[in-house]
């Protein structure tokens, strides 16, 4: 990657579209990178969801939760079409940090269902979501590029 090439850091609970050579990073920890590109036009957009669960509370994520994930979802795919009104050929992925006892866990698969559909039903091929419970990752995705490396 280039050393002249801008980056974007997302932070949590937000997402960045981009039609131009850029570089889109994420911190997660406990959270969900949700990446989507399109392979002609060269417009992508990563959005970045938290994984929480509060103390004493139903570890499932609730209708409030997966609902505001779900608009957040749509936004980020309506913005990416509209700066990209060509874009047909979206392809995307998911990565995921959740420690393996955490109480977040529930509530992160709920969501990651919810990502999984909405992705299939706008037509995107998704690949294998990339999940892990070590350390937090970083994800650092070039859409213009399609490339994607989580460290």
């Amino acid at each position: 990657m280039s050393a002249l090439t801008r980056e974007i850091l997302v932070g949590s609970d937000q997402f960045e579209v981009v039609t131009e050579d850029l570089i889109l990073r994420a911190q997660l920890n406990c959270a969900i990178a949700v990446c989507v590109f399109d392979t002609v036009d060269e417009a992508g957009a990563l959005l970045h969801l938290r994984c929480v669960a509060r103390a004493g509370s139903n570890p499932d994520a609730t209708d409030t939760t997966l609902a505001t994930e779900l608009l957040l979802l749509d936004r980020c795919v309506q913005s990416l079409r509209a700066a990209a009104p060509q874009a047909r050929a979206l392809k995307a992925r998911i990565i995921v940090h959740v420690p393996a006892n955490s109480t977040a866990r529930p509530a992160c698969e709920s969501t990651l269902t919810l990502v999984g559909h909405f992705m299939q039903d706008i037509g995107a091929e998704l690949a294998p979501v990339d999940l892990a419970t070590d350390q937090p990752r970083e994800v650092v995705f070039r859409p213009c590029m399609g490339t994607l490396q989580v460290r």
